[in-house]
């Protein structure tokens, strides 16, 4: 009843009716337990009201049905490198008062603890507007991350979570324990999936030599923060205003300069909702439009160091994992075939990008 009261803006409210309702979501997510819309109808001041939250459950990912399929010698490894207090942190913090205009995040009514390794956040509905990503989309997102990536209200809460999900974290972990010795595989790179790799796998395998030197690199870029997963499904067009309301906040911590660019640019590839034909094309834009962001945030950052930063991190973070490991069990279908050639044109994108950048 407190909870429909906040969200309704009055003082007191008589719940009369409530109801879950699971909400599908096809794409897998390891600290996520659950998804729920909860209606029903309250009495405020004797008038009937409809009151309607969305509900996600968050837990700690050893509580996932994946965290199986982890060896048992990395386990404890694993289990720590897995952010998962980090969206609760974000929503009962001040965030939604340090973003600039054209972002926005839902209310959150309340976070409230399940147990010692679960929560569950209420949030307000958020209307979504079914719209094409086009390259002026994609260049409006670019331009509002750079000003999130270089706000200093907003890099102020960068480590509110309290978990390091950095790129030495990353490079020690799944790359160090799952990735690279796939590329290094020989019997992976004879599977019908990998097929279109087998032009990029000296490439990919001298890159993948390189990580050590390119993680010093990185730490030498300017370290900002990074919303962690900004790809559009986690950057919602409302039909009732302007810009993106930003959602999935579970990775959200300080990242070298020009990380989100990368689930920008091939998040909706990964996943078979876009192609690879203008991906030169999208990318110029988001570059460009994201340095022009931090120029605006305050922060006079070189084009060249933005399109470094960025080339360094779609290599470490996309490139090299972009073998299709988890459909290597399938049978090798002609819709399994297009993905895996969309996934090695982002391999070579990223190589081919690195290059040019240095």
């Amino acid at each position: 009843a407190a909870m429909v009261a906040d969200l309704l803006g009055v003082p007191t409210a008589d719940v009369v009716s409530s109801r879950a309702e699971h909400v599908a979501y096809d794409i897998p997510a390891i600290t996520t337990a659950g998804r729920y819309r909860v209606d029903g109808a309250a009495v405020v001041d004797g008038e009937c009201q409809s009151y309607s939250f969305f509900v996600k459950h968050v837990h700690e990912w050893i509580r996932s049905p994946f965290f199986a399929e982890v060896p048992e010698e990395i386990r404890d490894f694993a289990r720590a490198s897995v952010p998962w207090r980090t969206e609760g942190a974000i929503y009962r913090s001040d965030l939604a008062e340090h973003l600039p205009d054209g972002l926005a995040v839902p209310r959150a009514v309340t976070v409230r603890e399940i147990d010692e390794s679960s929560y569950a956040v209420w949030l307000e509905v958020v209307p979504t507007a079914d719209v094409t990503w086009d390259v002026e989309r994609d260049a409006a997102a670019a331009e509002l991350l750079g000003r999130f990536a270089g706000t200093p209200g907003i890099r102020a809460l960068a480590d509110v979570g309290g978990h390091d999900v950095g790129v030495e974290s990353y490079v020690a972990g799944r790359l160090a324990h799952q990735v690279l010795p796939v590329l290094h595989d020989e019997g992976v790179w004879h599977h019908p999936l990998v097929e279109p790799f087998g032009p990029l796998r000296d490439r990919l395998l001298a890159a993948a030599d390189l990580v050590p030197a390119y993680t010093e690199e990185l730490a030498t870029l300017p370290l900002l923060v990074a919303h962690g997963d900004a790809c559009p499904n986690n950057l919602l067009v409302r039909p009732d205003r302007p810009g993106f309301t930003m959602i999935d906040f579970g990775y959200l911590a300080p990242m070298p300069v020009g990380f989100d660019l990368g689930q920008l640019l091939v998040g909706d590839v990964q996943i078979g909702r876009r192609g690879t034909d203008n991906l030169a094309e999208r990318d110029a834009a988001c570059v460009a439009a994201y340095r022009d962001g931090l120029a605006a945030a305050g922060l006079d950052v070189p084009l060249a160091t933005v399109t470094r930063g960025h080339a360094l991190l779609l290599l470490i973070f996309t490139g090299l994992s972009s073998l299709p490991l988890e459909l290597l069990g399938e049978q090798p279908t002609t819709a399994l075939r297009a993905v895996c050639a969309s996934r090695a044109e982002i391999a070579r994108f990223s190589l081919d990008l690195l290059d040019a950048s240095s």
